[in-house]
């Protein structure tokens, strides 16, 4: 023991300097036993073992071994058994790797398991039994099964011994493998007569210092008769057999042959059971000797099989063979790849060739099958280097950027090179930790915001916004406002920054008047170390807001004096009596400035500009218009909402200033009763309105009584069509008759009237339209003036051929027929009758076509209906015939029935000669009209006059 020591310790010296180290103990070593100083053999210091983290790493394996980093020492960890560790190879032995980190270090350790004398010699058979013939020969050989010891060398299986040796002698015979075949020899011939039974006691003894033994009982049965023994016909049989071969494949075939024939000379085999693992494996058929493969094979398990094989005779005698089966390796073995150390995460700023990972590569195939090469899968920045046999580091190729990539998922494959190639494969996560190396940036270059002026100190005006691409503290950007001023005033009290959100608020409110923008340096700061910045320039415009009034410049408004313009009475329309000028402190569209006159003592004299504000006349200034006149101008812009000023213009219509000095004494007394004049005109009108939807309501009401009352009254469905005489003048809407004529109606008994007149005196121009009717419309007095003037126009004029029906629309015989008649009679203001004969015209000029009886007829009644209907609704100034002559209504609207006349009765013909109407019609001329001098042409037609036209008119023929 003393020597092997010895021995080791040499190794030991020599492994140091080699950078291996070796060891070797014994089997069934107590834990925590030390096994060496590995601190000391590779001349480590303790710090370094505890700073470099130093570990055992036996690739997956159990940790027999440990290691104690106080001490720097091996220590036994688990209990070795040698037996189970490595079987029956020599020498048994442990590797495992010392691995050491900053820097990285292996250092490959060797333990060699020395045996002891722990297990007994086992036979597989507690007995044995044999039927021998008692014609057996001297010397005949029986085959004993053989002992099996788990130890090895001296401790392992030494010699055999077998008592009692009265018949039989134990013989042993080395055999190629090491091992000692044991026979049971016969020395004296058997008598079945004298013993028919023997019993012997087989003893295996090992080479321990303590010797251990096991035991095994022989049963003999004494035959008769069998003196041959089987033979093999070779020693040794070898054969070759794929790993993982199916179940059922026939490895070889032994051969025996017995002299003996009959049943003597039936042979069967088997395999002997020795080891009781082959039996698992292999099945040899007893009657053809073909051995088949029943379990799997490994060449990595086992990589060659020997058994032997017994041939035995009916009467008990047995010949052996060895076979011996050789496992042929196939590449089903993928590479083993093992992570011994890797980093989580590594800086972006580590240099090139920076270890992360250590790998251990393991093949368990061998030859080519057990050849490995490793690569890495993707273009990433990394490559994989190897080390030493089955151990590879992987290490950076470039510069790492963690902006472009943050984390890593690095995929290393590995691939035999065995036929197909067979390929295992790892990821490991890489994280790249963040450097601050990024300056905050800003989404623009620079910025403009906007704010409406008279805002809120505390307004958010807008967000500057940076980025960083850094990481977590290096990428949290703080904005800071940088120190400047505007105009001699640091911008700090103009707005701030927040500093987290970068959100810009106004410290206090802004006029555009005073200011209309201004700038400033926002700096965006990083949270590195050391920080890194930028900065951006932010130009705040202060948008207008209509919060100023226009501003009147002139004309100037006095507290106690006044100051008129002078317009005289004799200027033109369009004079330009004065000019307001007005400004507007604010820009753009809430400067645009409107004049628009809001009050005046004559709207209908002054007129203002729109846009410039000047105050012209629009009409002739006339006497009778007032020295004092006084106009409001309201100045409105144009923002939202508007505002507005007033100014009061005093103009003083005069062509002397002692005119305007006497009337401009008291106008400072109307301001108040104009004040109050305006309350009074606006109750007045709202009465008015009030009044004129009730009387509106009323007369509707009462039109509708009456059409009502006239439906149960009248029982004709004749329908109404007017007839207006020659004389008859249309006024645009005025309802009133030519008073140079006078009418009389006679209508027939179905009218419910007897008779309707119209007379009066032809200078009155009063229309009496029934007797018992007290209804008149007066005129004017003073238009009697105005008839008696020889230049009157009042002689008719010829119809417009605008308002005249065609032939086609007039009703006709086709029609209903009237069975009325009616007499109308109209007489000029000389008093000459114009009842001329039926053929007589009733005008001048040229005219259609004369009517039809019917037609004539048809006329005559529409024309008595419509006076009769008129008599209700009569008024001053007006005829109110009904209210199909209102404003809108015109003679265009109706036929022209005023060629012939026809009256029942009479015996005048109707003619529709062209030449023979034209005579007569001058004919009537001469007789019924006046002269043409005398002669008033009527008036066209005009609007319907408002009351202030009627009393301008008035005021007109009063002058």
């Amino acid at each position: 023991m003393r020597r092997q020591v010895l021995l080791f310790f040499s190794v030991l010296c020599l492994s140091c300097v080699l950078g291996q180290v070796s060891y070797s103990v014994p089997e069934e070593m107590a834990k925590g036993s030390v096994v060496g100083n590995i601190a000391h053999d590779l001349g480590l210091d303790l710090k370094r073992l505890k700073s470099g983290k130093a570990r055992v790493y036996t690739g997956g394996s159990v940790e027999y071994i440990g290691l104690n980093k106080e001490r720097g020492v091996l220590f036994i960890q688990e209990r070795i058994d040698r037996e189970a560790l490595c079987g029956e190879t020599t020498p048994c032995a442990l590797h495992f790797q010392l691995i050491l980190e900053n820097p990285m270090e292996l250092f490959r350790v060797t333990v060699e398991i020395t045996d002891t004398n722990d297990n007994t010699p086992t036979f597989t058979n507690a007995e044995k039994r044999f039927e021998i013939s008692e014609s057996a020969v001297i010397g005949s050989k029986f085959i004993l099964e053989k002992a099996y010891d788990s130890d090895i060398g001296i401790n392992g299986l030494q010699t055999y011994s077998l008592v009692p040796t009265d018949n039989f002698i134990l013989k042993l015979q080395s055999q190629a493998d090491g091992s000692k075949k044991v026979e049971m020899v016969l020395q004296k011939p058997l008598d079945r007569e004298k013993q028919e039974r023997i019993s012997l006691l087989l003893t295996a003894i090992d080479g321990g210092e303590s010797q251990m033994s096991g035991t095994m009982r022989i049963f003999i049965n004494v035959l008769d008769a069998n003196d041959n023994a089987p033979a093999f016909a070779k020693p040794l049989y070898k054969a070759k057999i794929l790993e993982n071969s199916p179940k059922g494949t026939s490895v070889t075939t032994v051969s025996a042959t017995d002299k003996d024939i009959g049943v003597n000379g039936e042979v069967s085999y088997l395999i002997s059971t020795s080891k009781r693992s082959l039996s698992e494996l292999f099945h040899i058929n007893s009657k053809t000797g073909e051995i088949i493969l029943v379990g799997e094979i490994d060449y990595e398990k086992a990589k060659i099989y020997q058994m032997d094989i017994e041939v035995v005779d009916s009467g008990g005698l047995s010949d052996s063979t060895k076979v011996i089966v050789d496992v042929v390796d196939i590449n089903d073995n993928n590479p083993d790849i093992n992570i011994v150390s890797k980093s989580e995460s590594i800086l972006e700023d580590s240099p090139p060739n920076t270890v992360i990972a250590m790998l251990s590569v393991n093949d368990a195939d061998s030859e080519n099958n057990g050849d490995v090469e490793c690569n890495i899968d993707g273009d990433i920045p990394f490559k994989i280097q190897t080390t030493s046999n089955g151990f590879y580091t992987l290490i950076t190729e470039v510069d790492l950027d963690r902006e472009i990539s943050s984390q890593y998922n690095i995929t290393v494959t590995c691939s035999d090179e065995g036929v197909p190639s067979l390929s295992s494969s790892v990821t490991l996560s890489l994280q790249i930790s963040d450097v601050n190396d990024n300056a905050p940036v800003f989404e623009r270059s620079s910025y403009e915001a906007y704010i409406v002026e008279n805002n809120t100190p505390g307004l958010s005006i807008f967000t500057v916004k940076a980025r960083d691409a850094d990481w977590n503290q290096n990428a949290r950007v703080s904005y800071i406002l940088e120190d400047s001023s505007f105009n001699g005033v640091p911008v700090s009290s103009y707005v701030s920054v927040s500093a987290d959100s970068g959100v810009i608020h106004a410290v206090r409110s802004f006029d555009y008047e005073q200011i209309k923008d201004f700038h400033f340096r926002v700096k965006a700061q990083d949270g590195g170390s050391p920080p890194l910045s930028s900065n951006v320039t932010v130009k705040v415009l202060i948008q207008d807001q209509n919060d100023n009034p226009p501003q009147v410049l002139y004309p100037v408004q006095t507290g106690g004096s006044l100051v008129a313009e002078m317009v005289p009475r004799s200027v033109d329309v369009g004079y330009l009596v004065t000019k307001v000028v007005a400004v507007d402190v604010d820009s753009g569209q809430n400067a645009w400035l409107s004049y628009k006159l809001q009050k005046a003592t004559d709207r209908a004299l002054f007129e203002v500009g729109l846009q410039n504000g000047e105050i012209r006349t629009i009409r002739q200034v006339t006497d009778k218009d007032a020295v004092k006149q006084r106009l409001t101008v309201i100045v409105e812009d144009n923002g939202q909402p508007s505002r507005s000023a007033t100014v009061i213009v005093n103009v003083a219509v005069a062509d002397s200033f002692p005119e305007v000095l006497s009337e401009f004494t008291d106008f400072t007394q109307d301001k108040e009763y104009n004040d109050n004049l305006t309350f009074y005109l606006v109750l007045a009108l709202a009465v008015v309105s009030f009044l004129f939807i009730t009387c509106l309501v009323v007369i509707i009401s009462v039109k509708i009584y009456r059409w009502r009352q006239s439906r149960v009254m009248y029982h004709s469905n004749l329908p109404v069509i007017p007839y207006y005489p020659p004389r008859y003048s249309d006024t645009l809407g005025t309802g009133t008759l030519q008073h140079v004529y006078n009418y009389e109606v006679c209508r027939t008994t179905d009218s419910r009237k007897s008779d309707c007149k119209f007379d009066g005196a032809g200078s009155q121009n009063v229309l009496i339209m029934d007797p018992s009717s007290t209804g008149t419309m007066q005129r004017i007095q003073s238009e009697k003036s105005i008839l008696d003037e020889p230049d009157s126009p009042l002689e008719q004029k010829p119809p417009n051929n605008d308002w005249r029906f065609t032939q086609g629309p007039r009703p006709g015989p086709s029609g209903p027929h009237m069975p009325y008649g009616t007499h109308i009679r109209w007489t000029p203001k000389s008093g000459t009758s114009a009842t001329g004969g039926p053929e007589v015209a009733m005008g001048t000029g040229p005219w259609p076509q004369p009517p039809t009886e019917a037609e004539q007829l048809q006329a005559l009644m529409a024309a008595a209906n419509e006076v009769s209907e008129a008599t209700a609704t009569l008024g001053p100034g007006t005829m109110g015939l009904s209210t199909r002559y209102s404003p809108q209504f015109t003679l265009q609207h109706v036929p022209d029935y005023r060629q012939n006349v026809y009256i029942p009765g009479s015996t005048a013909t109707l003619t529709s000669n062209p030449q023979q109407q034209q005579a007569t019609a001058q004919q009537a001329a001469q007789q019924a009209l006046p002269p043409p001098q005398v002669m008033a042409q009527p008036e066209p037609p005009k609007a319907a006059q408002t009351p202030a036209s009627k009393k301008k008119s008035t005021k007109k023929e009063k002058k």
